[in-house]
């Protein structure tokens, strides 16, 4: 049985927001995709996970890295 890829990507529409901090523009979730890793978080703690949601958590995962880097580089350009 194949897992669904999700893709960090899929979220560039909907899931993400940039957000005015301090005066820097940084990115951010939109409070939906939020929302989402947390139940999923939540989920994991119950293990209670798919395989699916499991996969779409990495992804949510993967993203929030992504920008907690791209900020940590707007940040320290001030």
């Amino acid at each position: 049985m194949a897992i669904a890829v999700v893709k960090p990507s899929s979220w560039l529409t909907n899931g993400i927001r940039v957000e005015k901090v301090n005066n820097l523009n940084l990115f951010k979730f939109t409070d939906e995709l939020g929302l989402r890793m947390q139940e999923l978080l939540d989920r994991k703690k119950a293990d209670s996970l798919t395989p699916e949601e499991a996969a779409e958590l990495e992804a949510i995962g993967e993203l929030d890295e992504i920008f907690s880097y791209i900020n940590a580089m707007i940040a320290s350009q001030v």
